[in-house]
């Protein structure tokens, strides 16, 4: 029988209590320590970059996001509260958040220059409805995720923000796999209704 999984390097005893190495060294960071920081990044860099990668999918703006989280965690190391969360989650959160930064970034760009070419050619543009329309969607995803038992919630915010797969998420929380697929789908079923939509 398994005594340990291995999660990205980790090794993760199956009962599903893991230290947070990851949290113990943000915590020596947060103090100007160096090499804890050399060691954090070694430990998660691989990680962050592909978290990163599946959302920008340009290799080289995903380097350059991959650098901006480092800086960020290296800078901010002080702000991470150990009772709060794991040191990992806490990181990948900053690098999703950084990414999708980026996305709205390019994609304000990208706008901006089909205004413009819409203006030139004189097609009328209604860019404000568009914008009024995406953020009432933006405000209802965040009220009904809110909604969501804690649970639910935890699980969906790790899976589809901290990129962990299910098996990951289930060592992290310490609940047995099915529970763990069972507050997803629930957890999804209860956003569709929160939100108004049907399948």
């Amino acid at each position: 029988m398994l005594v340990e999984m291995v999660i990205d390097g980790t090794d993760v005893p199956e009962d599903g209590t893991a230290d947070d190495a990851a949290g113990v060294l943000l915590l020596r960071v947060a103090d100007g320590d160096r090499a804890a920081f050399a060691e954090l990044y070694d430990m998660l860099t691989a990680r962050v970059f592909g978290l990163i990668l599946r959302v920008l999918v340009n290799r080289s703006q995903s380097e350059e996001v991959l650098q901006e989280v480092f800086l960020e965690v290296w800078q901010s190391a002080a702000r991470f509260a150990p009772n709060k969360g794991q040191g990992r989650t806490w990181i990948l959160t900053i690098a999703h958040r950084r990414a999708v930064d980026r996305v709205r970034a390019s994609q304000a760009s990208a706008d901006r220059d089909v205004r413009a070419g819409l203006r030139d050619i004189g097609i009328p543009h209604d860019s404000v409805a568009e914008q009024a329309e995406l953020g009432i969607a933006g405000e209802q995803a965040v009220s009904a995720l809110g909604a969501l038992p804690e649970a639910q919630r935890e699980a969906l915010v790790l899976a589809y923000f901290g990129g962990y797969s299910q098996s990951e998420i289930s060592a992290l929380v310490g609940s047995p796999l099915g529970t763990i697929k069972t507050r997803m789908r629930d957890g999804l079923t209860r956003l569709r209704n929160e939100m108004g939509v049907t399948a």
